[in-house]
């Protein structure tokens, strides 16, 4: 490949604004920053979020051909994401702002290399990606560790085809699988390091069959509130694998196999009221919403502030908060699970911990079973659900 020269600057100086601030300390990586060139991978469309209606959020599609180059290149190299598809309409095909979820995108560079140093890769190392995307991650990895050791899943053709073109623009040839990266890549297994870019709400079984004792997995973590955060695990010789959470906050678009099933419905006003324990705003904090998760992993958040509401998929089980005087809230919960009650329980026991960020806690995966701790694997424990 020949490396555009007319972004070489932009890719010194976004190395250099990466290293300012703290997301670069590897020279390594720094390498593959300078020398990949994101804007192939963007395509010749992007989303940009656009002032949003009684619908939602309004994405604008921008495309490379309404610009100049320079205008371009100063959007390749912001230190900014970039979505690409909304529920599998790729920005280079719509016609016109619509309305909709993104389904893929380009991740600010600063996540992108956080991502990779978390994972702990070195030079030696064998690696599988889940979630392909716009492909830049996968180049990155091929440049400083060669082609032939990395292998990257991407569930949607589309997006796959896309960035194969630019891969192989690059001069890279990965194995390129399209494919559920829930269920890994056998073939090319053992792996060193797994390090995905979409969120999963547990740890899939073949990511344990297929990485290697003493290697690691590295993932963001979701749930169907929306509570985000970045397990680190590394996998002992008897099957289980444990770790803690990054001490930054990442946010990635889930799997799609573990996104939320249909909204169940609800009424309000309904069930059992009394006095809340907790301020349900305690809940739109990014920790807190990660505890409350914890303790009702198959409901839903609505509302913020004082006004929240949890619907439990599953069962349909319910709870609605509301202002009541001038300090203090009442819930009602309906239904065979008190979520409100699990959720109260868990806020307090991470407040007597002293209301630690993620970092604080840990996840430990076995055959039978996979469940996130507080302060050390012998602390409060919840069970994910498996």
């Amino acid at each position: 490949m020949t490396i555009p020269t007319e972004s070489d600057a932009l890719r010194s100086a976004l190395a250099g604004l990466l290293g300012e601030t703290g997301a670069l300390t590897d020279p390594r990586w720094c390498q593959a920053i300078k020398v990949v060139p994101r804007e192939l991978f963007l395509g010749e469309a992007v989303y940009q979020a656009t002032e949003g209606d009684e619908k939602g959020t309004i994405w604008e599609p921008v495309r490379r051909s309404d610009m100049s180059n320079a205008d371009w290149l100063r959007l390749a190299y912001a230190d900014d994401t970039w979505v690409t598809q909304l529920d599998g309409v790729m920005a280079a095909d719509a016609r016109a702002p619509v309305h909709g979820d993104p389904t893929s995108s380009s991740s600010s560079p600063g996540l992108v290399v956080r991502m990779l140093e978390a994972a702990q890769i070195g030079d030696r190392d064998k690696v599988l990606e889940i979630g392909t995307g716009t492909g830049y991650s996968t180049a990155l990895m091929c440049h400083r560790l060669g082609s032939e050791a990395v292998t990257s899943i991407e569930c949607d053709p589309g997006v796959a085809a896309h960035a194969r073109k630019a891969i192989e623009a690059c001069d890279h040839s990965p194995t390129l699988i399209v494919g559920d990266g829930l269920n890994g890549y056998e073939k090319n297994a053992e792996y060193d390091r797994l390090i995905a870019t979409c969120s999963v709400r547990f740890i899939p079984p073949a990511w344990m069959w297929q990485v290697r004792d003493g290697g690691t997995i590295t993932t963001p973590m979701w749930g169907w509130m929306d509570g985000n955060a970045l397990a680190h695990l590394t996998l002992a010789d008897d099957g289980t694998a444990s770790g803690r959470f990054h001490p930054y906050n990442v946010a990635f678009m889930n799997a799609r196999p573990h996104g939320r099933p249909p909204r169940a419905s609800y009424m309000l006003g309904i069930g059992d009221e009394r006095e809340s324990r907790i301020d349900p705003s305690t809940l739109d904090d990014w920790t807190g919403c990660f505890v409350a998760q914890l303790a009702a992993p198959s409901a839903e958040k609505l509302g913020a502030g004082d006004e929240m509401i949890l619907l439990d998929v599953a069962t349909g089980s319910q709870a609605s908060t509301r202002k009541a005087g001038a300090a203090g809230w009442t819930v009602r919960q309906h239904g065979p699970l008190r979520l409100w009650d699990a959720v109260e329980d868990a806020i307090e026991t991470w407040r007597r911990a002293g209301s630690p960020h993620q970092s604080a806690f840990g996840l430990s995966v076995s055959p039978s079973a996979q469940w996130i701790w507080l302060g050390a694997p012998d602390g409060p424990r919840w069970r994910l659900p498996v």
